[in-house]
């Protein structure tokens, strides 16, 4: 192994002399596209929608766009359809068994940097590199150096900071994270223009990074939306397939007649109604990693079926939290060691087209997002309000930017306080008259400005001033 470190840097640097050769004749073989954008995402490009909104408000715009990331998961379909967008997939380094971590992660970057620089130098140069950070390492340098050779204008979309996530397991004081955060601060403030998704970032880039931002606030896209009945019946019955929470608990008299567990196909006429009696239907989206402690909403789903056996006037729950991420089985098996009576959870990935349907479905969500760093919020929620859902929602610094308590939601501190919230938004569930359709009559009427509106009101005019 020590002669593997000793050669590695060798290679590499054999490989950089071949690699500026290249970018150099690349900048200067011809001009760049004025109307071009590499957008890059060292993530999975299926789970990074704004990155993904971005990329199709620049196409909207009269843009040809390049969007470079992980294909682990399958994007929105209009994207993939839309010919003015090329997806240029990266290959990610798997976690290798040997060595201490310190070598592995070094290697990563090592690999990240030299894959990363060759496949931006065979793309066509572009007015804009645009890169979503976190993860920003080594991301960063290589865009802004590549952006240098070719006359492009690097502009980074800060979604948090990559340090405050790599301290959530590592600890804030490890030398990883330390040289992380001053890496960070140093590249960053190397960018031609830099967007943020709050103003509590905004504020704090400029207090503590001397970095001038402007905040564009995620905002749903315009699929984010109530589902009609007869959608929501349609995706039950196909999830009923695969998931036994969405199958109805008795079969119809009529066999003709369709039912799932919330709702029915009446055989002649084909009206689509909610069963009398349905269970109410929760869900939460995560991306399992640290900064989100679903214990809490198992606490609280605990709380929950105790007033249920204590005769409690509430309704049986359907909780769905649909998501992947490192510490998914760590959850998945906590909730199989439960035995709950009147409560089912089940953990789907759904494909890009039915998650929005699912929330649009839903009677409530639940948002256990804590922020590493305490200046970002949590998307899942706007696709939430997109699609007029109440939300309860767990609370941190600025999450009054999004979510104001008693309006559209509430907000919680512990597993205690939910547990209280749920009850009091279920109890004599559905009630016409009750909190929870009082929160979803305020999100109707709200008007929210969708990303596609949002988009062109903030970035577009500074593209195409820069």
């Amino acid at each position: 192994m020590a002669a593997f470190c000793v050669a590695l840097p060798a290679v590499v640097a054999s490989l950089l002399p071949l690699l500026l050769l290249l970018v150099s004749w690349k900048r200067w073989r011809g001009p760049r596209a004025k109307r071009h954008v590499l957008i890059v995402v060292l993530g999975d490009v299926g789970r990074s929608p704004r990155m993904q909104y971005h990329a199709l408000s620049f196409v909207q715009s009269g843009f040809a766009v390049t969007l470079l990331g992980f294909c682990n998961s399958r994007p929105y379909e209009e994207l993939l359809q839309n010919s003015r967008i090329q997806i240029v997939s990266l290959t990610e380094l798997q976690k290798l068994p040997v060595g201490p971590y310190i070598f592995q992660y070094g290697l990563k970057v090592v690999f990240q940097s030299v894959h990363l620089l060759w496949k931006l130098i065979c793309r066509e140069p572009a007015a804009y590199i645009f890169l979503q950070n976190p993860p920003g390492l080594p991301a960063i340098a290589v865009c802004w150096f590549v952006g240098f050779l070719c006359g492009s204008k690097l502009i980074i979309d800060w979604h948090n900071y990559g340090y405050t996530i790599m301290g959530l397991v590592h600890g804030p004081s490890h030398c990883l994270v330390l040289l992380a955060k001053w890496y960070e601060k140093l590249c960053g403030r190397l960018s031609h223009l830099n967007l943020c998704v709050t103003n509590s970032m905004r504020e704090d880039l400029a207090e503590n990074w001397s970095i001038k931002a402007v905040t564009v606030y995620d905002k749903p896209a315009s699929f984010f939306k109530e589902t009609p009945l007869d959608l929501q019946h349609q995706l039950f019955m196909k999830l009923g397939c695969t998931y036994p929470a969405f199958k109805a608990r008795l079969e119809p008299l009529d066999l003709a007649t369709e039912r799932s567990a919330f709702t029915e196909r009446d055989a002649q006429s084909g009206v689509v109604t909610h069963l009398r009696g349905r269970p109410a239907l929760l869900i939460s989206s995560t991306s399992w990693t640290e900064d989100e402690d679903f214990s809490i909403l198992l606490a609280a789903l605990e709380k929950f079926e105790q007033l249920i056996l204590d005769g409690e006037s509430l309704p049986s729950l359907v909780c769905v939290i649909t998501g992947k991420g490192p510490l998914k089985e760590y959850y998945c098996s906590l909730i199989s060691q439960k035995r709950f009576q009147h409560i089912q959870v089940c953990t789907p990935w759904l494909e890009a087209e039915d998650y929005p349907l699912l929330l649009g479905s839903a009677d409530l969500g639940v948002c256990l997002h804590k922020s590493s760093s305490g200046l970002d919020l949590p998307m899942k929620v706007v696709d939430m309000f997109g699609c007029c859902l109440p939300v309860c929602a767990v609370k941190f610094r600025c999450l009054h930017e999004l979510v104001k308590h008693e309006e559209n939601g509430l907000v919680f501190e512990d597993a205690e306080e939910l547990a209280g919230q749920l009850q009091m938004l279920f109890s004599k569930f559905p009630d016409p008259a009750g909190k929870l359709n009082q929160f979803r009559k305020n999100l109707r009427e709200s008007e929210q400005l969708r990303w596609d509106e949002s988009w062109k009101q903030t970035v577009l005019p500074l593209v195409m001033d820069t």
